[in-house]
């Protein structure tokens, strides 16, 4: 094979050449066929190969693809805003526009602290986050994240700011209840922003789902209805990010719907744009654009593809083509369904200890006893071995690892497309099972499953 000069995620391994997508399907160049469970890097929201978006990104790319957003808006741009702003909960009409979810966590991150600023306070400039989070690659966004495996190279370089932990349902205490332990994690921020002091702290920012660290973690009722009444008894900014769990992925337009709470900004990514193109946001309140208006009137962030009227075009499209196809609502129904079947193989298999997830954003955890809920050791590699066994039989699922203390805890996330139906996800579930049950078969002939 001919050398290539391209910096992959393992270097050295050999990966398949892409050819092309339908639906939920993806092929390679030898012509093997995958179902995309896992949306990529749960982002291709509606399928591969939507008529109505490839027509909006040629007819917008005949006109203009890229126009500074310091020189010009554009109308694609300005009707994407005005979309958002129907999509999102209470007074969020403003957008500023990124091109990566770590972008857009890192924005709300700097627009959070400028509010502060704005009104003549400098001390309120630290971010709390959760352990067992992610938020973004790039320093500030990993500066925010708990995820210690993907922070520990970098940790003298970045701020300390995950200080609590965030809810796990299927690893609570014994003898609460699921409200209590809801209670019980969400007064952590509280003794986070009393030992800080609030006269410090701009922010507090999680994922409504926790996803890549924990794989589809669901809170408990009533958690951030409780981190709501928290931050707003300690003027701290509530930053909810949505770049996984947004755009309808959970079965709502954004995951916080779930629990009816608002919060000061959103952000938005990877099913923004479904894979079509580079885009990202952070969506922002009337009340922080106002005081930002009164004072500086600029926002101090700015990237060189900000708003740039292609990506614009396109997001818009997916937003309309979600909205024609009622893909929210089928989230919810056939959400429901996936995490059926997936529970369905948490009961009969003994490597898969729970099934999780809210709408189309499901997740399995891996564990050698089912009774005590034993992890195994990163080491074992089980999440890996689990997707790799599964992309050979055909199914792409997402790595979820190290939630517990970043030294064990396997899961895999599966987030289809929207658009996938209860038979295709029947088929999607018989090709997991069989890569389950042959990595169950090794890790029990290695006596390694109680």
């Amino acid at each position: 094979m001919e050398r290539s000069y391209v910096i992959k995620p393992e270097l050295g391994k050999t990966y398949p050449v892409i050819s092309h997508g339908k639906g939920i399907y993806l092929y390679d160049k030898e012509g093997k066929q995958y179902i995309d469970g896992c949306s990529g890097a749960v982002t291709a929201l509606i399928g591969h190969a939507v008529d109505e978006v490839v027509d909006a990104m040629y007819e917008q790319a005949k006109s203009i693809s890229f126009a500074y957003r310091s020189h010009f808006s554009s109308d694609a741009v300005e009707q994407l805003g005005k979309k958002l702003a129907e999509w999102a909960p209470g007074s969020l009409n403003w957008t500023f526009f990124v091109s990566s979810g770590s972008e857009a966590t890192e924005t709300a991150q700097k627009i959070a602290i400028q509010y502060w600023q704005e009104q003549g306070n400098f001390t309120k400039n630290r971010i709390i986050s959760r352990w067992m989070s992610y938020h973004g690659i790039t320093m500030g966004a990993l500066s925010m994240s708990g995820h210690v495996l993907r922070r520990k190279r970098f940790v003298p370089l970045l701020e300390d700011y995950p200080a609590i932990t965030g809810p796990y349902p299927y690893r609570k205490p014994e003898g609460i209840s699921q409200e209590e332990y809801a209670m019980q994690c969400a007064n952590e921020l509280e003794t986070a922003i009393l030992r800080v002091g609030p006269e410090q702290v701009a922010a507090f920012i999680a994922e409504p789902v926790i996803g890549a660290t924990a794989g589809a973690v669901v809170p408990p009722p009533g958690y951030f209805q409780r981190i709501r009444e928290i931050c707003d008894k300690y003027n701290v900014l509530f930053i909810a990010d949505e770049v996984m769990t947004g755009m309808g992925r959970t079965g709502k337009a954004f995951g916080v719907d779930h629990w009816g709470v608002v919060p000061d900004m959103i952000t938005i990514g990877k099913g923004m744009s479904a894979g079509y193109t580079p885009m990202a946001a952070t969506i922002v309140t009337e009340e922080i654009i106002e005081v930002i208006q009164k004072g500086s009137a600029s926002i101090m962030a700015g990237h060189t593809y900000s708003a740039n009227p292609q990506s614009a075009a396109v997001s818009l499209a997916v937003l309309n083509y979600i909205e024609k196809n009622n893909l929210i609502e089928k989230s919810a129904e056939n959400g429901a369904y996936l995490l059926q079947r997936l529970q369905g193989l948490a009961d009969e298999l003994p490597l898969v200890g729970d099934a999780r997830g809210l709408g189309m954003l499901c997740g399995l955890e891996f564990v050698k006893n089912k009774q005590t809920k034993e992890p195994f050791a990163l080491s074992e590699n089980v999440s890996a071995k689990v997707i790799a066994k599964a992309f050979e039989k055909g199914l792409l699922v997402y790595p979820a690892v190290g939630g517990i203390d970043g030294v064990a805890g396997d899961s895999v996330i599966l987030a289809p497309p929207l658009t996938i139906t209860q038979e295709e996800i029947d088929t999607l579930i018989g090709i997991l099972k069989e890569a389950i049950e042959a990595v169950q078969q090794e890790l029990q002939q290695k006596a390694l499953i109680g």
